[in-house]
C-alpha cells in the first residue's frame, strides 16, 4: 500500500489528486492521510517573503501535523507500515515529518515547486532566497524519489548519491478527470464557437471566446497578455470578427493588467471562481491562454492551465519554450515568449473558423496523453524498480 501524506490541498492544487488517481489506475492501493493546511500558494509565498507572517504558518502546520501523527499511528495499527509514502505538492515541510515517522520506508516527494525558484520569480532576493534554497535542500535530502514536472526542473536537483537521473522522476502535471468531464462532447453539447452554442449564430461570425485564469504572476506573463488583448480586441472588432475575453483570478500583476485593459470592450472579469466551477467555465471558451513570460522559471515549466485547457476541450495558446514544445508542441498554438504582438496576431488568426477548427483538432489529439494514468507511468516504473508494486 502507498500512503499519500501531508497538508496538500487537492481542491486548490490538483496535482496530488492526479498522482493518486494515476497510481490507482495502475492498480496500487493508495490511502490518503491528508490534513490540508488551508493556505494558497500565493499565501505561502507571501509568508516566506514576509517573515512576520510565519508564526501563523507555524501554528497551523503544527496543528495539522498533530492530526497527521495521530492518523499515521492509527493507519499503521490497522494496516501495518506502508510500502511507500507519497508527500503531496508543497510538501517542503511535510516530507521532514514523513521521514521522521517512517525512517526506513521509501519516501516520494512531489517537488513540483522549488521554493527559492518560485520566490525569485516573484521578486524576492537576498537572505530570503538563501533560506528558501536551504529549505529546498532539506526537503530533497528527506526524499528517496523526487517527482518533478520537466527535464529542466530535474536538472535543478543537486548531484549526489543516488544520481539525479536515478532519483529524479519526470511526471507531467496532467489534468484531473473533472476537467475532461467538463469538455464539450457527444453528450456535453457542441464546441463553444459552433453555431448551436451561439443560438444559431453562424460559426464564421461567432465571437472567439478566450479565457485566461491564474494568479497574475510574472511567470504567467499577465502583462504580456494584457498588451496583446489591448491590441487584438479592437483590431478584431474593426474587422467584424469579435473576440470576447474572460479573465479569472487576482494577484501580483492584476492591477497593472486592469490598467491596460480598463477601457477595452469585450473583457469580463472574475476575481474568484470556486475550483469546482472553474472547469465548466473554461470549457465554455474556444481558447485557453497559457503562460507567456521569458523569466527563467517561465522557460522551465509546462503549467497546470495548459493541461487543464486541453482537457476541457479548448485550443491552448502558450509560449514556445523547450518543455512545452517537447511535451505537447504538436497540439499547442505556440508563440514566442514575452511577445504581445505575436500573441495578438495568433488570436486574430484564430478568429477564422477554418483555422480554429484545425487548431481544435490538434488540441483534441493530445487529450489521451494527459490523463492521470498516462502521466504517472514513469513514477510507476520508478516505484517498481524499488520493489513497490501493485
Amino acid at each position: 500500500m502507498i500512503v499519500a501524506f501531508g497538508t496538500y490541498d487537492a481542491a486548490r492544487h490538483p496535482r496530488a489528486g492526479i498522482l493518486v488517481a494515476g497510481l490507482r489506475d495502475h492498480g496500487y492501493a493508495v490511502a490518503e492521510l491528508n490534513r490540508p493546511l488551508g493556505f494558497s500558494t500565493a499565501e505561502r509565498v507571501r509568508m516566506l517573503r514576509q517573515p512576520w507572517r510565519l508564526p501563523l504558518l507555524l501554528v497551523r502546520l503544527l496543528a495539522c501535523w498533530a492530526l497527521l501523527v495521530r492518523d499515521d499511528l492509527a493507519h499503521r495499527r490497522a494496516h501495518g507500515s506502508p510500502d511507500a509514502l507519497l508527500v503531496g505538492y508543497l510538501g517542503h515541510f511535510d516530507v521532514v515529518l514523513a521521514r521522521v515517522l517512517h525512517p526506513r520506508t521509501p519516501v516520494v516527494l512531489d517537488h513540483l515547486v522549488f521554493a527559492a525558484d518560485t520566490a525569485t520569480d516573484r521578486g524576492a532576493t537576498g537572505l530570503r532566497v538563501r533560506l528558501l534554497r536551504g529549505l529546498d535542500r532539506l526537503a530533497l535530502a528527506c526524499a528517496d524519489v523526487v517527482v518533478v514536472d520537466t527535464d529542466e526542473h530535474r536538472a535543478l536537483l543537486p548531484d549526489g548519491r543516488p544520481r539525479r537521473e536515478q532519483r529524479g522522476v519526470v511526471v507531467p502535471v496532467g489534468a484531473p478527470d473533472v476537467w475532461f468531464a467538463a469538455a464539450p462532447g457527444p453528450d456535453g453539447g457542441t464546441p463553444p464557437g459552433s453555431a448551436a452554442s451561439d443560438g444559431g449564430t453562424p460559426a464564421e461570425t461567432a465571437p472567439l471566446r478566450v479565457v485566461f485564469f491564474g494568479l497574475f504572476t510574472p511567470l504567467q506573463g499577465a502583462a504580456v497578455v494584457a498588451e496583446a488583448l489591448a491590441d487584438a480586441l479592437p483590431r478584431a472588432a474593426a474587422a467584424g470578427r469579435a473576440i470576447e475575453v474572460t479573465l479569472v483570478g487576482h494577484g501580483q500583476d492584476h492591477a497593472a493588467v486592469r490598467a491596460v485593459l480598463g477601457g477595452v470592450p469585450g473583457v469580463t472579469w472574475h476575481e474568484w471562481v470556486e475550483p469546482a466551477d472553474l472547469p465548466a467555465l473554461v470549457a465554455q471558451h474556444d481558447v485557453c491562454l497559457g503562460i507567456f513570460s521569458d523569466t527563467p522559471k517561465g522557460l522551465r515549466v509546462v503549467p497546470n492551465k495548459v493541461f487543464q485547457g486541453l482537457a476541457a476541450g479548448c485550443v491552448v495558446v502558450t509560449s514556445d519554450t523547450p518543455p512545452q514544445r517537447r511535451l505537447l508542441g504538436d497540439h499547442l498554438e505556440l508563440v514566442p515568449p514575452a511577445d504581445p504582438a505575436a500573441l495578438a496576431q495568433r488570436l486574430d488568426e484564430l478568429t477564422d473558423a477554418g483555422r480554429l477548427a484545425a487548431a481544435r483538432a490538434r488540441a483534441a489529439a493530445a487529450r489521451e496523453q494527459i490523463r492521470p494514468a498516462v502521466v504517472v507511468g514513469s513514477l510507476h516504473t520508478a516505484l517498481a524498480a524499488r520493489g513497490v508494486r501493485p
